[in-house]
């Protein structure tokens, strides 16, 4: 598989890795959009949010704990925001579905 993520998980591509276990890695975005930018991904490739099997929610779940623990630790206790592109209208580039954790910053509504 050709996959950015898939390789960043796999430990060919390196990272700045923040967690990782059986299910997920997460990683410093090398483009953030505030000062704590966070990439939470699947090590399971599923393409997008429009892309889960049954069975797959338990993942999301997993990659929302696995955000609130990183938020603790990097101190957001003022708010963060977490974001799952979708698609290319979504805003989605890299086709490996992954959730943002951003936080470090005042979030604006709407976001654009």
């Amino acid at each position: 598989m050709d996959c950015l993520f898939c390789k960043i998980a796999a430990g060919e591509i390196p990272a700045k890795k923040l967690y990782e276990d059986d299910d997920a890695v997460a990683f410093a975005d090398i483009h953030p959009q505030a000062p704590v930018h966070v990439l939470l991904i699947p090590r399971k490739h599923i393409a997008s949010l429009a892309h889960l099997s049954a069975g797959d929610e338990r993942l999301l779940g997993h990659l929302h704990a696995v955000a609130k623990k990183i938020a603790e630790e990097k101190g957001l206790t003022k708010g963060f925001r977490t974001v799952m592109n979708t698609g290319e209208e979504g805003g989605q580039t890299v086709d490996h579905m992954h959730l943002h954790l951003l936080g470090g910053r005042s979030m604006h509504w709407p976001p654009g």
